[in-house]
């Protein structure tokens, strides 16, 4: 878990100092990041937001695909979304001290607004859109594409259900055929 979470503020081989539990979190977010990049369904879903967001549009079907699996979280686990948000938080901030600076910052950001458990609501997903747009001084107009979320809902939704099978079915084997090397 701490691996997958700071995969994004890990460069490079920056990870050779993470016990290899965490290392293999890395290797699971990278590789989660390139079968998503490459999945056609994901890219179905980047076609309804490109000519308004462009390159922005693949974090946008992420943060939209976040919504849908915690709004379908019990399809998924037997752990309600709250406790798990809950024990995410309370992993993440007991462990913070081998963490990067970035990732610290952003278990506080997301402590304080329960990111994990509002994406199940358009008005959490609102937030983080809107607070992503921010951090691009405007120039992504994240903070519109909460229209295109409630537009497209259910199409973004299927769209999620199909690509997050395939993505279970990659994860256990990648999982599976892990070594460090």
């Amino acid at each position: 878990m701490i691996g997958n979470f700071i995969a994004d503020h890990i460069k490079g081989n920056q990870f050779k100092h993470y016990h290899e539990e965490i290392q293999k979190g890395i290797f699971l977010h990278r590789e989660i990041d390139t079968f998503t990049d490459a999945h056609e369904i994901v890219r179905k879903s980047k076609r309804r937001l490109h000519e308004r967001y462009r390159h922005y549009d693949g974090v946008i079907i992420d943060i939209f695909y976040d919504h849908f699996l915690a709004k379908n979280w019990n399809s998924y686990s037997t752990i309600p979304l709250q406790i798990f948000a809950n024990n995410v938080y309370e992993i993440l901030q007991e462990n913070s001290e081998i963490l990067p600076i970035k990732s610290i910052n952003f278990i506080k950001y997301m402590i304080e607004h329960n990111i994990l458990y509002n994406y199940q609501f358009e008005n959490g997903i609102e937030i983080v859109l809107k607070g992503m747009n921010q951090r691009t001084k405007g120039k992504s107009q994240m903070d519109l594409a909460i229209e295109d979320l409630k537009l497209f809902h259910q199409d973004f939704e299927n769209d999620f259900l199909i690509f997050f099978e395939d993505l279970q079915n990659h994860s256990i084997k990648f999982l599976k055929n892990y070594s460090i090397s």
